[in-house]
Parts: C-alpha cells; structure tokens; sequence
C-alpha cells in the first residue's frame, strides 16, 4: 500500500520534475475526494539548507535522508547530469539501503543516472529521455536502456522518460498501488491524460541527416519535396546519375539507412505535422503522403512512433487545426515536407 513518498533533492535540481512529483503525491485531495492523503518528504544531505536549481530558485528540504528510511516510494526528480562519483556518496548510500529493503524506485528524467550511480540498474530495464539514453547505457553496459518509451516498470523500479513522462510513470505508479479511481481524480486534476502506456514513443524527431555527396542532396531534397510520388531507388539512382547499386550503397554510408527506410520516416514526420495540423482525414493523409492506403499508412505509422495515427491527432491536434471539406488545403501540402524538415 503506497502511504509516503520520500523526494531526495541535490544541487542542479530541475524544477519541473521536481514540481511533477509533488503535484501528483504531495497535494492533499483529501478534502474533495476519495483520494488519500500521502506523506510527501522532501529531504536532502542537509536539511534545511537549499539546494540549487536550474532556473536559479533555491529549494529547501526540510528534512534529511534519515526520511528516506521508512518511506515506501523514493522518487528521484532530474537534475544536472554528473559523473556518477560526484553525486553524494550518502545519498547513494540510502537508495541502496531503500533498494534492499524493498522500497519502490522512481526516477524522473535524468533521476535515473542518480539509480544508475546506486547501481540499481545493473541488469535491469530502464529508460531516461532519449537525449540521454546512449550515455545511460555508456555508463552502465549492463543495464537494458530503451530510448523510446514513455517509462519502464520493472517492479520496484520505475524509470520515465524525459519532462512530462515523469507524470505518465508516476500516475501509473498511482494506479497500480491505489486503484485507477484515484489516478483519475489526480489526472482529471492536473488536466492531463489519465493514462498513456509506457509503451508509447517518446516522440523523437530525428534530425535529417546531412550528406555530403551533392548528388545525394539532391535526391534526399527530391523525395522530401515530393513525398506523395512513389519512387524507386533506380529512380532516384538515375537523378543521382549513379548506377542503382553505388547509389544504395552510398545512401546507407551517408545516412546509415536505406533510401526507402528514410523516405518511409519522412513521409510519417510529414503526416505527423498533417494530424496536427489539419483535420484531414486518415484516407487523404496516406494518398498525400505517398502510402498508397491508409491500412499501409497505419502500419508504417505506428511502428515509427508507437501509437496509431488517430491516438497520436487525439494528443496532438492543435485547437485551430485547418478546416477541411474534400481535399488537403494544397499550400500546406506544398509547404508540409519543408516544414517537417525545419521541425526535425
């Protein structure tokens, strides 16, 4: 039963997650719902003595670790990421003993290189915001760091992925411990979905990699300007004047992917922005897009980003998304592909 939540804050804090944590288990609802009252611990080395932050408001803890010795979550925010002995020797010290004793482990963000530094990682899976995730596992060779996912529950470990991941994961934690009512009054609360699985995408946009070669350039602004052609590397190999097979090859040594695997994630970075933007509908997306159907659509779309293209414009579609009565507005769809480039 999750009845109190020990927060251990250090130097180089990062506000948001450390307000996450508190807003999800240090508010009392108690007042106007069922939910149940937490004991909410914020401690550090030394209590009372503030912590610094990144955006140069101190916190200070009232309390020192000895709060975290009985505290049935130790939920860790992000903070500047250090090399793993300069973070406190006693703080590495008490999650150990946490660990041991069985408390649960949340990490928010950067939180987890704090775990890592612990040593509760070693042969377990975890993630951390993707922009991170190959330091992680740097680091730590034997931990099992996914890049993409929104957190990993691994029992007595929680990790989260970057920023507001760090409410997905510790809302889950909600869920599982006190019941899906109470992480819906909370969710509800806070105006956030009440639950997205782990399992989803981080959201990545990968940057457009650069080529060197002048007649790869051209090709990969081809294809970006004209998504909804179809196109084949023989084609694409003529207007690079090179044979089919040395331009396959060079393609793959310039972008570290196939012609057609980078053509596939342009085209769903294109019908990314279209479900934002627009309230085209999922037909029209494919046709514009160059898939052909919208079933093919679906699945070349959902194995990039990790949910169906219609979850994804449920959690993303702006408010003044473009209207739309029999075709896509045709200036967008002539801008979209340049401006996916931009975003990426």
């Amino acid at each position: 039963m999750l009845r109190s939540v020990a927060v251990p804050v250090i130097d180089d804090l990062a506000v948001f997650e450390f307000g996450l944590l508190a807003e999800v288990f240090g508010l009392d609802r108690s007042v106007y719902s069922d939910v149940p009252r937490l004991d909410f611990r914020v401690c550090g080395i030394e209590p009372g003595r503030p912590v610094t932050t990144q955006v140069g408001v101190p916190i200070t803890p009232p309390l020192g670790l000895e709060a975290m010795e009985d505290a049935d979550v130790i939920a860790v925010p992000a903070a500047i990421i250090r090399p793993d002995d300069e973070y406190p020797a006693e703080l590495l010290d008490a999650l150990r003993r946490a660990s041991a004793r069985g408390a649960i482990m949340l990490s928010a963000c950067s939180g987890a290189f704090v775990l890592g530094a612990a040593g509760l990682l070693d042969g377990r899976p975890c993630t951390t915001h993707w922009r991170y995730a190959d330091e992680l596992q740097r680091r730590h060779p034997s931990a099992r760091v996914d890049a993409d996912v929104l957190f990993v529950d691994d029992g007595d470990i929680i990790t989260s992925a970057g920023t507001a991941a760090g409410i997905d994961a510790s809302l889950h934690l909600v869920r599982r411990e006190l019941g899906s009512a109470v992480a819906t009054v909370i969710a509800r609360n806070m105006v956030v979905p009440p639950q997205r699985d782990g399992g989803q995408r981080q959201y990545i946009s990968r940057p457009v990699p650069e080529a060197e070669c002048d007649a790869l350039v051209d090709a990969l602004e081809f294809m970006n300007a004209n998504l909804a052609r179809q196109h084949s590397v023989a084609s694409l190999a003529k207007l690079a004047h090179m044979s089919t097979r040395t331009f396959a090859r060079r393609f793959v040594a310039e972008t570290g992917v196939t012609p057609m695997q980078w053509l596939t994630a342009q085209r769903v970075l294109h019908a990314r922005l279209l479900l934002e933007t627009t309230d085209a509908s999922i037909d029209e997306i494919a046709a514009s897009c160059g898939f052909g159907s919208a079933t093919l659509f679906r699945h070349h779309f959902t194995r990039e980003v990790g949910v169906a293209p219609s979850a994804y414009r449920r959690s993303f579609a702006c408010d003044d998304a473009a209207p739309m009565e029999t075709k896509l507005d045709s200036e967008l769809l002539q801008r979209a592909p340049e401006r996916v480039s931009a975003l990426a």
